[in-house]
């Protein structure tokens, strides 16, 4: 019997709408192939849905309802200079990404950073200390942390004006998100670096101090601390002897920045934030979205690369809807793509530049290849 799945599909803004689309082909593809069905609820977000509303909001209502009533949610990429100077709380990435985080409880950012072998040409890292490229996984606490700590302000302090923001940490929270993190880690190498400053702030101390009592669960697992700043420099250094790394929001925030850079490009890398896990199951419910923004300068002009979009089809197919095969079907369509010679322009370089494919000719490949 063919199962069926409901998911909410945001495309957003600038190149959003095309790699969406094409990513939507995939899933069709794979739909048929599996023997499974997803209902597709699309509304729209970002700046979009400010241009629909006459700069009222960038979340409808019916766009949270819309993802309220969904297994999971499909988001492509929000903003541009259109809606910059319009005020904070509503543009596009402010008064839509944050919110929908923050309603649903999504405190689980998995990015991973992958560079593929025959890739390492795109990559800043000197292509001799990644032969083989890297695979590696940033698991970043996402709704915790200086982001949301409170009080934050401004305010007049002898005669100046000063700033502050708090850095703030339950201990349930750095259980969950940790406990993420070594799930993640026991699929994978079995290998864990926890990431914070421990020798400067107190929050890092109490982070460190849950890492430890929860490696006690996971025996198989190994787990090694790093500092920030040398976690840093050793992703520059040695990426390739990373597996996954959990570290908390604002230093996960610029870590899995600092991942994508390395990778040689944001076109190729997906995301997922996780919430909690459903009643009775190993399945989350989830956002995924690729690493990159909206890249609202070749918008329209069909040469954005797919693939982050691609392979965040299959990051919701593995965590929220539970169709694995489907999942690994597509990211061994996309690395086969990759190593036939497809490139779009962020990937392509030297020789590689004669072979560069457009947005439709990229998923083309990939589709064969399924």
């Amino acid at each position: 019997m063919s199962r069926t799945h409901r998911i909410a599909v945001l495309a957003g803004d600038g190149i959003g709408p095309e790699v969406m689309t094409d990513a939507l082909r995939v899933l069709d593809a794979v739909e048929a192939k599996f023997d499974f069905t997803t209902e597709r609820n699309v509304q729209l977000v970002g700046g979009a849905a400010l241009d629909a509303t006459n700069n009222e909001t960038p979340l409808p209502a019916e766009t949270i309802s819309a993802c309220e009533n969904s297994d999971g949610i499909l988001f492509g990429s929000v903003g541009g200079p259109k809606w910059e100077t319009l005020p904070p709380d509503i543009q596009p990435e402010r008064g839509a990404l944050l919110p929908l985080r923050k309603h649903f409880g999504l405190f689980a950012n998995l990015r991973p950073g992958v560079c593929m072998p025959s890739l390492t040409h795109a990559s800043p890292v000197k292509n001799e200390l990644i032969p083989n490229g890297f695979d590696v996984l940033c698991v970043r606490e996402l709704t915790g942390g200086v982001y949301f700590g409170s009080p934050k302000g401004r305010e007049e302090r002898d005669g100046e004006t000063v700033a502050f923001d708090t850095m703030i940490y339950k201990r349930s929270e750095i259980d969950r998100i940790l406990r993420v993190a070594f799930t993640a880690a026991m699929g994978r190498g079995k290998r864990l670096v926890s990431v914070d400053k421990a020798n400067v702030l107190a929050s890092s101390v109490l982070w460190r101090e849950v890492a430890i009592e929860v490696a006690k669960d996971y025996p198989e697992v190994e787990l090694e601390h790093l500092y920030v700043d040398n976690a840093a420099m050793q992703l520059c250094r040695r990426p390739d002897s990373f597996d996954v790394l959990v570290t908390e929001n604002l230093f996960g925030d610029i870590l899995s920045d600092e991942m994508a850079m390395i990778s040689g490009s944001l076109g190729m890398l997906p995301s997922a934030s996780l919430g909690g896990q459903k009643e009775g199951s190993d399945l989350y419910f989830g956002m995924y979205e690729p690493s990159g923004g909206s890249a609202p300068d070749i918008a329209g002009q069909g040469i954005a690369n797919p693939i982050a979009q691609i392979l965040s089809v299959a990051m919701l197919l593995r965590f929220s809807l539970g169709e694995t095969d489907a999942a690994k079907a597509i990211e061994a369509a996309a690395s086969a793509a990759i190593d036939k010679g497809f490139r779009t322009g962020d990937i392509a370089t030297g020789a590689d530049a004669e072979k560069k494919v457009g947005t439709t000719e990229m998923t083309d490949a990939i589709l064969a290849g399924l």
